[in-house]
């Protein structure tokens, strides 16, 4: 089998040491070609390239969730074809990797690895589905492309916390969760929205749900991890369901409080919950507009700020050796 293998030299926890025991091992029961990316989108042009060329039968993500998202959008840039594909593999190289625990791997490259070479000699494969979110129609986000993601979305406060982490990593800090912690209390303080939400959803023959503070967009669970400890915004939400969506209608400080301890406490079969919790599951088409812009994040990439964003959960949208 011919593959290619993406890699980002710059995520979080890859070293030259690591990619060479990586290339060596895939080397050796692979067709290898390796691709070192250079700037934001050299990954999705990358696997466009392999798309369009015919070239690859597989196409290996080696970094973070940004680097597998790109890769995923690449692949899909001519809409889902799953059986034409080539198949998508990953080895986390990030310091949270969701993707690739969701789908079960270790979150270890050099174990992960492994794991990629014992299901590619098995023939072992799954289709997962994916989430996609273009600009709606009739809005002035209307003209912002159609773009896959694979585990999340989010409108306001946590895009928000993401866009204040990554201002800090170009400042030269490391991405820690002690890092994400501190930035979302400082969100929270400084939030404009927290007492009056001014997000609305909007579901094709339903009553809109108005004044939501805070909109999380899940394609499956866990939604992230703190260090080993998975933390369940939609605990239902999955890669064989359409998505899910956590809404906030309060972030006073006692209601962020009690939320926090939830996600903090949650698990496969229980997350948020109360009076103010809004909890949709398997999601096809909807709609989030805001009265005012806010940011907006897909799998931890801070993408600026948008008053308008549709969302369609697709199905077997792409096959992942796993």
């Amino acid at each position: 089998m011919r593959a290619l293998l993406v890699v980002n030299p710059a995520a979080t926890t890859t070293s030259a040491r690591t990619r060479d025991v990586l290339f060596h091992a895939l080397a050796s029961d692979l067709k290898l070609d390796v691709a070192t990316t250079e700037y934001r989108g050299h990954a999705r042009d990358l696997a466009r390239r392999a798309v369009d060329g015919g070239t690859h039968e597989l196409v290996v993500a080696f970094g973070g969730d940004g680097t597998v998202n790109e890769v995923v959008n690449g692949l899909l840039h001519h809409g889902p074809a799953p059986r034409e594909l080539p198949r998508l593999a990953v080895v986390p190289g990030g310091s949270t990797n969701v993707f690739a625990r969701a789908l079960g791997l270790p979150n270890d490259a050099v174990e992960a690895t492994g794991a990629l070479l014992d299901a590619l000699r098995d023939g072992t494969e799954r289709t997962v589905g994916l989430g996609l979110a273009a600009g709606t129609p009739g809005t002035r986000d209307e003209a912002v492309p159609a773009r896959w993601f694979t585990f999340c979305a989010g409108l306001g406060f946590d895009a928000s916390v993401i866009g204040r982490v990554e201002q800090q990593r170009e400042r030269g800090k490391r991405s820690t969760h002690a890092l994400y912690i501190r930035q979302m209390v400082r969100q929270f303080i400084g939030e404009p929205h927290r007492r009056q939400g001014t997000i609305t959803l909007e579901r094709p023959g339903e009553d809109p749900i108005e004044e939501l503070a805070l909109s999380i967009v899940c394609n499956t669970a866990p939604w992230t991890f703190l260090g080993n400890r998975p933390v369940y915004a939609a605990p239902q939400a999955s890669f064989d369901t359409a998505l899910d969506v956590l809404g906030l209608a309060k972030l006073s400080a006692s209601a962020m409080t009690r939320y926090a301890t939830q996600l903090l406490r949650s698990t496969p079969e229980r997350g948020p919950r109360g009076k103010h919790v809004v909890a949709l599951h398997d999601q096809t088409d909807f709609t989030l507009q805001s009265q005012a812009p806010l940011p907006f994040q897909m799998d931890g990439d801070h993408l600026g700020l948008r008053t308008s964003v549709t969302f369609t959960g697709v199905r077997r949208a792409l096959r992942v050796i796993v």
